[in-house]
Parts: structure tokens; C-alpha cells; sequence
């Protein structure tokens, strides 16, 4: 919309100008009255400075975007401006608005001169109405021969939204007369996800100390230097996330002792103490030989006969799911909310969705994510370890060594109709030493 204006306005000066460049007599008239009103025939250029700028929509902060604005002689100020993305935000078929409040932040700064905050706006387009990209306003300035600006940006995830790489300045004189404009290089990449959406792993050594580790965000190293729980785990037998641990602190856990009493420990959004003192659930619970949390403070266990049984909070009455489940030697949660996954004892490893609707069965019929998994000595769902916005898994082989599989979307034909997430086709190595772990969760 910008550009059309802009080329409607440089029309008219240019049909104003006509006259002069063909010599006809009432030319002379038409550069005076062009002064009078602080107009002026050109548009300058705004020029990037540095190349590119790619801005992390995560937790690495600020960027500045720098570009110098050169306008033509006799520009009347005061001049404003706009950076403007260059393509507008959509709404998904899901649900509401894809950038949050504060999806971006900016402040300005001109010839060293600091403007302070700088607003964005962030519409949004819903059924095809026409709407306009998002938009940064820059301060308004005395006009000058050359105009350096400097703008601050800082993105959360959801500036992720903001697909299309680019932006346009466009600045105006006190007329409203586009005096300068220029393309910018701009583009929103993932960056590091905030705490509560990065996922830890907790390990218990062979003394009995519960250890902590949690996700950096950055594949290459996913985790940051383990942290001390406390000790006395090795009273349990299992232990099991009901909802998934968090780098923030967030997520609970059960835990049965060697007499069947199973305990639930709150989390509390404290990472130095992710977890508040136990309280008693209720004993019997050695009738089981697996225990599984579902990611949303609920629990599935599997009996000797390999029954499993569906409890939706700890402190529920069971449900029973169905038969068969002693064919897996091992199960885990995918992380929050996201069924269970099993590997069965040919090392096929199985995923059980969760039906999107309510009441329903607990799980879909499982499908198949791949063979080869019997290698490992233990398998344990994370959340979000990378960028990718998928849980993950990782496994220990048997000589200790820590693997990372980053999760993917895998899609699913009919009779499911949607897509799920699985443990990707390749792995990374995280590293070794974790033979020292007799339990991992």
C-alpha cells in the first residue's frame, strides 16, 4: 500500500516538473511553488549498513539493524518514518493470533541521538481481508542532509510467524511527501526457546544422588553442566515425570519405594530446587512392572499380566486400557502430552498417540517408528532440547555413550488424519560416561 501511494505522489511532481524539461513557457512558475510548500521532485535512498541482519526469535536478545538515510536538498521536516515487513501475518486454522504482545520490541536511536521505545504494530489477517504488514514507526526528526538510524530487535518465539524475509523504509517529510526509501535485508530465525519450553533430563547415580541437566536449546551441546538434586533417590524403585521437567523448573514426578508406596513430588519453577517435599499417594503400587507419566500430570502402568491401566491424575481411580503390553521392554513418554512410545522385544520401537478428542480411548492404534533400538540400555522422552519447537528422545548404549534424536512431524495417513511426533531418523552424539546412571527420566 505504501509503494502505491509513494508512486502516486512521485507522479504528480513528476507531471509538475513536465513543463521545465520540454521548455514551455510556464515552466519558471512551477520550482517556486514546489519550495513554497517544502516539497521536493526526488526520493533519496536508505542503504544497510553491514549486510543482512538475521534476528533470533528466542532468548539471545537484541540485535541492531543500522542504515543511513541520504535525502534530497530542500527536504522540510519534521521527517517520519516506517519500517515495514514485507509480507502480512496470517491466522492458522487453529486458533488465534500468531505473534504475542510482545512478539517484537525495538528502540531507536538517530545520528547517536537515543529515541527510546519505538512501537510496533502487528496486525494480523483473519477470512482474506485486506490488511498491512507489520510495522515499525521511527522517530520523528529535525530533516537533515544524511540521516543515520540505528534500531534495536528483540523477538520471542512466536516472531517465527514472520516467515518472509525483508522489510522497506519509507521516511516523509512535514508534507507527507516520501523523501527517501530503501530495501532492508531482515529476517527472523530461530533462536534459543525460553526456559519454560526447554527440556531437562534428571539421572539418578549409583549412590543414590539424583542429578540434573537441562536443555541449552543448542543441539550441538544440548545440555548445560548437570546440577545436584540431592541424594536418597536409590529408596525407589521407579520413578516417572507426570508432567514434563522443564529448564525452568516446572514438572512433577512420581516415585515408588521398595514397599509399593508410590510418592508425588510437585514441581516448583525453581531450577536450583525443582522439587517440592513428597507427599504419600498410596501404597500397592509393586503390582506394576512399568510406570509411565503422560505428560499432563496423569500416568499409565502396566501389570505382571501386561495389562495397562490408564490413571488421568495421580490421585485418581484407574482405568484399564487393554492387554498385551509385556511385549515391550521398555516405554517412555515422548513429553508433555504426547502419548507414550515402546519398543517391543525385536527392538521395533512403536508410538502411541493420544486422540485429539474427549471421550475417546486412551490411545490410537500405535505405529511403527522404527527398528534397531534394542542397542540401547535406556530410552528417555525430553521436551525441546533444540530450536525445532518437537520433543525429543534421547537413548544410552552400552558402552555409555548419550545419543540425541531430535523429534520430527511425521504425518500420518488415513484412518489417523494428522501428524505425529516421532524420534527423527538420525542421531547425535551427546557423549559418553553415562554408564555411571542407573536410571534416567
Amino acid at each position: 500500500m505504501a509503494r502505491v501511494r509513494t508512486a502516486v505522489v512521485a507522479a504528480v511532481l513528476v507531471s509538475a516538473l513536465a513543463p521545465v524539461t520540454l521548455g514551455g513557457p510556464a515552466a519558471v512558475a512551477a520550482p517556486a511553488a514546489a519550495a513554497e510548500v517544502g516539497t521536493v521532485a526526488e526520493v533519496g535512498t536508505v542503504v544497510q549498513e553491514g549486510g543482512p541482519v538475521a534476528v533470533p526469535a528466542g532468548d539471545e536478545g537484541a540485535v541492531t539493524l543500522r542504515f543511513t538515510a541520504t535525502l534530497p536538498a530542500g527536504v522540510q521536516g519534521p521527517v517520519t518514518g516506517v519500517l515495514r515487513l514485507s509480507d502480512v501475518v496470517l491466522v492458522e486454522s487453529a486458533g488465534g493470533p500468531p505473534l504475542s504482545e510482545n512478539a517484537l520490541r525495538s528502540t531507536c536511536s538517530v545520528d547517536g541521538v537515543a529515541h527510546g521505545a519505538c512501537p510496533w504494530t502487528l496486525p494480523y489477517a483473519v477470512d482474506d481481508r485486506p490488511v498491512d504488514p507489520p510495522s515499525l514507526a521511527l522517530p520523528a526528526v529535525t530533516a537533515a542532509s544524511t540521516l543515520a538510524y540505528a534500531v534495536t530487535l528483540d523477538a520471542d518465539r512466536s516472531a517465527l510467524a514472520l516467515s518472509d524475509p525483508g522489510a522497506l523504509v519509507e521516511l516523509r517529510d512535514g508534507t507527507g511527501a516520501v523523501v527517501a526509501e530503501g530495501a532492508i535485508g531482515l529476517d527472523f530465525v530461530p533462536g534459543t526457546p525460553p526456559a519454560d519450553q526447554r527440556g531437562a533430563l534428571h539421572a539418578r547415580d549409583r549412590d543414590g544422588v539424583l542429578w540434573r541437566y537441562e536443555g541449552t536449546g543448542d543441539v550441538t551441546r544440548p545440555f548445560a553442566t548437570r546440577k545436584r538434586v540431592g541424594g536418597g533417590w536409590n529408596a525407589y524403585t521407579a520413578v516417572t515425570p507426570t508432567a514434563g521437567p522443564t529448564a525452568e523448573g516446572t514438572g512433577d514426578l512420581v516415585a515408588r519405594d521398595r514397599a509399593g508406596v508410590l510418592w508425588y513430588y510437585r514441581g516448583t519453577d525453581r531450577p536450583d530446587a525443582p522439587f517440592a517435599p513428597r507427599q504419600r499417594i498410596g501404597g500397592g503400587w509393586n503390582v506394576y512392572t512399568a510406570l509411565v507419566g503422560d505428560g499432563d500430570g496423569g500416568l499409565v502402568a502396566r501389570d505382571r499380566d501386561g495389562v495397562l491401566w490408564k490413571y488421568d491424575d495421580v490421585f485418581a481411580q484407574r482405568q484399564r486400557v487393554g492387554g498385551g503390553w509385556n511385549t515391550y521392554t521398555a516405554l517412555t513418554m515422548p513429553s508433555r502430552g504426547q502419548g507414550t512410545l515402546g519398543r517391543d522385544k525385536d527392538g521395533v520401537l512403536w508410538k502411541y498417540d493420544r486422540p485429539g478428542y474427549s471421550p475417546g480411548p486412551a490411545f490410537e492404534p500405535r505405529h511403527r517408528v522404527g527398528g534397531g533400538w534394542n542397542v540401547y540400555t535406556a530410552l528417555a522422552g525430553t521436551g525441546e532440547l533444540g530450536r525445532d519447537e518437537n520433543n525429543d528422545l534421547v537413548a544410552r548404549d552400552s558402552a555409555g555413550k548419550l545419543w540425541l534424536y531430535q523429534g520430527v512431524r511425521k504425518h500420518l495417513p488415513e484412518p489417523y488424519w494428522h501428524y505425529s511426533i516421532v524420534p527423527g531418523p538420525t542421531r547425535t552424539l551427546v557423549g559418553g560416561g553415562w554408564n555411571v546412571y542407573d536410571l534416567m527420566f
